[in-house]
């Protein structure tokens, strides 16, 4: 039988797996427009983008506590319950990119906490009251701020700029991208990497709330406080992860959506970033992908409706809608696969 000290480990791993997959998956959150628009080629795109997710995860850590304590009890989530959680995300986070589909990492993990705690313990030990309003109202009205400021703002730059030269706005607008998506890649880990920072704070309360022993003292939360070390190494793994790229999602959001243009994609970005760090202060797991995505179809509506390919939109909209109870079936069945392995009572 397979000790809870090994379990805790490995689910350490697999958390930082997860953030490493949630940073190549949403690598395109940050670069996707400053790629198209041909401001910074992929290779240095992705490696500042790491960097700067890297330092936007080192500034707080109150989505972390959202994860660690807002959607069920420790002392009813045990590891294979959190490791289950990581797997069922984990494996539509891969689905998602394979197809080259913006989902959301985060409300994969959310999904998946869902789903393997309703299949360990019922459905009344998971808090469905944090889901609806730190999750499923964001998830609403996330996208439609973000797609109303993108939008105003690109109109308001539009009559800023409509007696320059194009010339003279397409050399600005360049310039101002590149401080926009570094903006937008500092917000993308002030938000994201905290996912994985509470989903480990949780398994450690978890495994000191069961009287397991072990894990050294000095690692371990105190009181609501995120430990150090698992700030670091999770800042350090979706820094990583976003330096791996993400290309087939580049893609969709660079190009397929609209046609984008360097003002334009310093409007989303400036629209997502103001968004994104409103949510990270305020506690809220918001989806980065989905407000990035709001934004860049915000912009192309302020051109005309017609320009955002509404069919693109459409599947990551379906994306959006699925992700939750996907992840939280594929959760659900990894819990039962769990414990044939590591037994019953794990």
């Amino acid at each position: 039988m397979v000790s809870m000290l090994t379990l805790l480990i490995l689910v350490i791993v697999v958390a930082l797996i997860f953030d490493y997959i949630n940073g190549f998956h949403d690598a395109a959150n940050a670069i996707a427009t400053v790629v198209s628009t041909g401001v910074l080629p992929v290779r240095t795109a992705v490696i500042l983008a790491g960097i700067l997710n890297f330092a936007g995860a080192m500034v707080g850590t109150a989505v972390a506590k959202t994860i660690a304590s807002g959607f069920a009890e420790a002392i009813v989530v045990t590891q294979v319950v959190v490791l289950a959680a990581l797997i069922g995300a984990c494996i539509w986070n891969l689905l998602t990119w394979w197809y080259g589909i913006p989902s959301s990492s985060s409300h994969a993990l959310i999904g998946g906490l869902a789903g393997a705690v309703v299949a360990h313990a019922g459905v009344s030990a998971f808090n469905w009251n944090t889901l609806v309003q730190k999750v499923l109202v964001p998830l609403i009205a996330s996208p439609l701020l973000g797609f109303t400021a993108a939008l105003l703002l690109m109109v308001g730059l539009l009559w800023l700029v409509r007696r320059m030269r194009p010339a003279v706005v397409q050399r600005g607008s360049r310039r101002l991208q590149l401080v926009s998506a570094c903006m937008m890649a500092f917000s993308h880990g002030s938000n994201d990497a905290q996912k994985a920072m509470g989903i480990i704070t949780l398994a450690l309360v978890s495994f000191m709330a069961a009287g397991y022993t072990g894990f050294p003292d000095s690692m371990m939360p105190v009181g609501d406080k995120v430990p150090t070390w698992v700030i670091i190494a999770c800042a350090t793994a979706i820094g990583v992860g976003t330096m791996a790229g993400g290309k087939r999602i580049i893609k969709t959001m660079g190009a397929k959506i609209i046609r984008i243009s360097p003002l334009q994609g310093f409007a989303a970005e400036t629209a997502g970033t103001a968004t994104i760090l409103t949510a990270s202060y305020m506690g809220v797991p918001v989806s980065t992908t989905h407000c990035i995505s709001a934004c860049i179809m915000g912009v192309g509506a302020s051109k005309r409706l017609s320009a955002v390919r509404w069919g693109v939109a459409g599947n990551i909209v379906l994306a959006w809608v699925l992700t939750i109870p996907m992840s939280a079936a594929f959760a659900y069945l990894c819990l039962f696969g769990l414990r044939v392995v590591f037994g019953p009572d794990a």
